[in-house]
Formats: C-alpha cells, structure tokens, sequence
C-alpha cells in the first residue's frame, strides 16, 4: 500500500473522473496511465462510481485508483470495499478523521482555509487537498501558507486548468494539482482514448 505522499508524488496531475457510463472507465484508466497519469481520483457522485472503481482496480494494474467524495465513514468503507487505494474527500468532519486513522487506505483531507489545515495537522495528516482551489483564494493562498505551514502539502482542486496548473505547481507546497481537463466529456463519450493519452501525456510533461 502506498503512502499519500508516495501516491501524490506518481504525477503533476491527479485526473478528477466523475463516471457516467461503466463501460468507460477501464480505457480511460488505461489512456490516463499510458499518458503519464497513474493516480486517478474517481469521485462517488454517480451509481456507475463504485463499479468503475472495482473495474479499474481490477484490470488497469498500472493505475491506482482513488475514490473522491467522500463524506462519510460509509462512504470510505464502500469506497476500500471497491478496491480504491486512496481516499479524498472535499473537506473533513471528526467522524472521517477517526475512520481515516484506523483504516490502511490512505485518506487525503480536504481544507479551504488554514484553521482547517492546522486542525488537519494536528491530527496527524500533512498532505492534504486545497478544496474548491480557485474560488477559495488560490494560488495567493497557498503561497502565503506556505511560510507559516511549511510541513503541509496541498493537492488543489476546482476550478484548475491547464493554463493555470504551472502557476500551481511552481508553489513549494504543491507536489500535484488535481484536475478534470486531461478527461474532457466529449472525449469521453467519443471513445477517443488516444486524445486523452495526448492530453494526459502533456499535463505530465508540466512538471520535469
């Protein structure tokens, strides 16, 4: 079982897949890998969610896929049960943070603010998810808790693009960027896996 850090580390882009269709989900974890981008985070906000996590751990061994959406310990349980190697969620309750330490599937937090980052670190977690990015101050509020925080590290996510993730990434406290771009929809639902391989490949290119 890999750590987060170790999990975050495997790419400059995390891709954020919300899965419609199953049919999907084993070829698009399969473009995303080949391009570049083996940590992929599966959000739990439709029926199909759980299957495609159970696809993709069973037949994508490149790729390690995580569950987004978390907002429960049932949630998480479903989630490990399905097979997903990483947890995520939007934010954090008590409740999760309790379930998180007595499970071996590693759970990345999310915090908007730096009350929530300290309340997170104390309780033993240093990687966490910056949630949603862009409107909750971006890259200027990640920079300046970068100084007083320095043993955090944040995965932003929302609101992120290609052209914004360099400026993301340049930050000392940002190992990834979480991101929906690099698996458009109506690439997707074309079936054109190549163009996602393509679009993959270039946002793990973003960061040498």
């Amino acid at each position: 079982m890999k750590t987060i850090s170790e999990i975050l580390a495997l790419g400059p882009v995390v891709p954020v897949l919300t899965i419609d269709d199953l049919e999907t989900a084993v070829p698009l974890a399969r473009a995303l890998a080949a391009g570049g981008l083996p940590a992929i985070e599966v959000t739990l906000r439709t029926a199909a969610s759980p299957a495609a996590i159970k696809a993709i751990a069973a037949e994508v061994p490149e790729a390690v896929v995580g569950a987004g959406t978390i907002l429960n310990p049932k949630h998480y349980e479903e989630a490990v049960n399905a097979g997903a190697l990483f947890i995520v969620s939007p934010g954090c309750t008590p409740e999760l943070i309790e379930y998180a330490k007595k499970s071996d599937v590693p759970f990345l937090p999310g915090a908007a603010t730096a009350s929530e980052a300290m309340v997170l670190l104390r309780a033993g977690f240093t990687h966490l998810k910056f949630f949603p990015a862009e409107p909750a101050g971006g890259t200027k509020l990640l920079s300046s808790l970068a100084a007083p925080l320095p043993m955090l590290k944040f995965c932003p996510t929302g609101g992120i693009s290609v052209e914004k993730a360099p400026d993301y990434l340049a930050l000392p406290n940002v190992p990834c960027v979480g991101g929906s771009w690099v698996a458009p929809a109506d690439a997707v639902k074309a079936r054109d896996w190549g163009k996602i391989e393509a679009l993959a490949r270039a946002a793990a290119g973003l960061r040498k």
